[in-house]
């Protein structure tokens, strides 16, 4: 079948540039007739394009014109139709979150990589933290903490410590951020059949944000957290470049820097 593509870019002058070379070579078409959606930009611009545009049910190809780009394909000039036309796909899950504020406000969001949970001042937050029921850690004081998805696992995770989950774990990291109390605590990983509930211990004295990737809701009282299997995003990467491989070799990163 033959490919058509779909084009979406932020306003960045490294897309633009991108844009103009890829143009050249493929032809462009509308939403509606494309089988595949190529995306020039970060991963935060890929993060928002997903959550606007998976109800079309179709695949993404995201090319990196940001900083890191894990999401992301590296743009070749010479062999992006070969890359587009063998490209392999993995499909990812988000979390859904349902957040209900200080005024009893129902905030909704989907996350692939991840909720996290920020404290709103300088107060630390005081958070009790439960996964079907059962607790987790009854009060953590901390700046706060993140529930990653497999996909979200290098991202923010990574940068606290959390751990490095494989695609096909079907478990979420549960990793706090500069825990004071206990201090000691390193998170855990559980089953992303979880029920996870986020309880804000002292909404008066310590305010807090719950954050689904960059959808925001300040004042947050409870945060429930679920994996929402009934929506799937379908990534595409270049041969070589799959987002398994990406994974394991931050995996070896970690472990190297371990030791």
């Amino acid at each position: 079948m033959k490919n058509n593509f779909y084009l979406i870019f932020d306003k960045t002058e490294a897309s633009l540039r991108i844009k103009t070379l890829l143009v050249k070579e493929i032809t462009i078409t509308t939403l509606k007739k494309s089988n595949i959606i190529i995306v020039l930009g970060g991963d935060g611009f890929m993060l928002q394009t997903l959550k606007k545009l998976y109800k079309f049910k179709k695949p993404f190809y995201g090319i990196n014109s940001g900083n890191y780009g894990f999401l992301m394909n590296k743009f070749s000039n010479k062999s992006i139709i070969k890359n587009l036309n063998i490209s392999n796909s993995v499909r990812v899950y988000p979390l859904q979150m349902t957040v209900t504020n200080k005024n009893n406000q129902i905030k909704k969001s989907i996350a692939i990589n991840e909720v996290s949970i920020l404290r709103q001042s300088k107060q630390a937050s005081s958070i009790s933290i439960t996964a079907n029921k059962k607790n987790i850690i009854k009060n953590l004081i901390s700046d706060g903490v993140l529930v990653s998805t497999p996909a979200g696992s290098t991202a923010y995770n990574l940068s606290v410590h959390g751990p490095i989950l494989n695609l096909d774990s079907e478990k979420l990291a549960v990793t706090p951020i500069s825990p004071f109390r206990p201090r000691r605590w390193r998170g855990t990983i559980i089953s992303d059949k979880s029920k996870i509930l986020i309880k804000n211990l002292d909404t008066d004295k310590r305010p807090i944000i719950a954050v689904a990737d960059n959808f925001e809701v300040r004042n947050a009282k409870t945060i429930k957290i679920q994996a929402n299997k009934k929506i799937n995003f379908e990534l595409l990467y270049d041969k070589n470049n799959s987002l398994h491989k990406k994974i394991k070799i931050e995996q070896s990163r970690k472990e190297t820097s371990n030791n």
